[in-house]
């Protein structure tokens, strides 16, 4: 079986329902972004060591695979009996921000992203996982879309945000503030 198809060629794609869209459809830009958070996240988990939160990004991963596929064709996988993200995946990534803030100094201001290779990357995730809020919230404006991947996208973004902070701790870095120029 080849790779490439062709049929991409006129700048469309098709949708899993047959229809034909341009590739920069609101609906092709989120599944775009999460594709792209979950291949950063990949890049993640290769900065950091086991045991940490290095297995807790393969299960997000996973997840954003069902999210991103749930964007790309919602009819279809919402009657497939595939888990979607909800409440209870919530719930935990709120649980995993909570013990990353506990395990560091609290933030008194704000930071300037880097410090460690593991931060730095987790940092790049959270501001890709940041437009995928956004490439999802824009396509609400046109579609309906589920509230709670709006929600688990934005609790994700805020545990990157505290997993960059716990890579620098957990290499001795500490956080550089961010002082504005005067």
């Amino acid at each position: 079986m080849r790779l490439y198809t062709r049929n991409g060629d006129d700048g469309r794609t098709g949708l899993p329902d047959g229809r034909r869209v341009y590739k920069d459809a609101p609906r092709i830009a989120a599944c775009g972004d999460v594709d792209e958070l979950n291949s950063v996240l990949g890049w993640c988990r290769c900065a950091g060591r086991p045991g940490s939160w290095v297995g807790r990004i393969q299960t997000i991963q996973s997840e954003l695979f069902s999210l991103g596929a749930e964007l790309a064709m919602p009819e279809i996988l919402r009657s497939s009996g595939v888990a979607l993200a909800g409440d209870q995946e919530v719930r935990r990534l709120e649980t995993w921000i909570d013990e990353a803030c506990e395990a560091v100094p609290p933030l008194a201001n704000f930071i300037l992203p880097g410090g460690s290779e593991g931060s730095a990357r987790l940092h790049i995730a959270r501001t890709v996982c940041r437009r995928a809020e956004r490439a999802v919230v824009r396509l609400r404006e046109d579609e309906a879309v589920r509230g709670e991947i709006i929600v688990y996208l934005n609790r994700l973004g805020d545990l990157l945000f505290a997993w960059a902070r716990l890579a620098d701790h957990e290499a001795g870095v500490s956080d550089v503030p961010w002082k504005p120029s005067k």
